[in-house]
């Protein structure tokens, strides 16, 4: 799942770098709408995207970048994707908050809302991880990314952390040093 001000096409270092070696990848294009697109209503419609690309209970790996990390795991966590999902990779995802989503109301941006820290929707999440123990979760982040303020906050409350040594956030999917562990993870077996 892509980022806020995204498209698909910001998968395309990291689709180069897998080249054939990963069967199929599903990148769908979501309406979030400067951020005005509530969570939920962005994990429904990727519920929707992927229930048509992957029919009956065909296991899946996600991996969501910055709002599209929150996105996915709203989808895991509150609509099922939890018995589907094999792997959660998360990429610069303000999974604990961030403070740049603070001076949006809430009223105009109910989705950047959701990101700021101590959100309904992110406590919703935090509190209850039953739904990710089964899943095999990895987070990514940068220390110095502007988008996710401070870049500890992006990272899921479970399974293991990796920082990446990269100066901003477009280059969590763009620097070699990023796309390279990126896809060693994706690769995994």
């Amino acid at each position: 799942m892509h980022g806020l001000l995204d498209s698909p096409s910001v998968f395309d270092r990291l689709r180069r770098e897998l080249g054939d070696r990963r069967v199929e990848v599903l990148a769908p294009a979501l309406s979030l709408r400067l951020g005005r697109t509530p969570i939920a209503q962005a994990a429904a419609d990727l519920s929707g995207q992927i229930a048509a690309a992957y029919p009956g209970e065909t296991p899946v790996d996600v991996l969501g970048f910055s709002i599209g990390g929150v996105i996915a795991r709203t989808w895991i966590q509150r609509l099922g994707g939890h018995q589907r999902t094999r792997r959660f990779i998360s990429v610069g995802s303000p999974q604990q908050g961030t403070l740049t989503a603070r001076p949006w109301p809430r009223r105009l941006f109910k989705g950047l809302a959701d990101l700021r820290h101590g959100s309904a929707l992110l406590h919703d999440l935090n509190s209850n991880l039953d739904t990710l123990a089964g899943v095999d979760c990895h987070s990514f982040y940068s220390a110095l990314d502007l988008a996710v303020l401070p870049g500890w906050r992006a990272v899921l409350p479970i399974g293991p952390r990796t920082l990446l040594p990269v100066a901003t956030h477009p280059q969590l999917l763009r620097d070699a040093a990023a796309v390279g562990p990126l896809s060693r993870e994706l690769l995994r077996p």
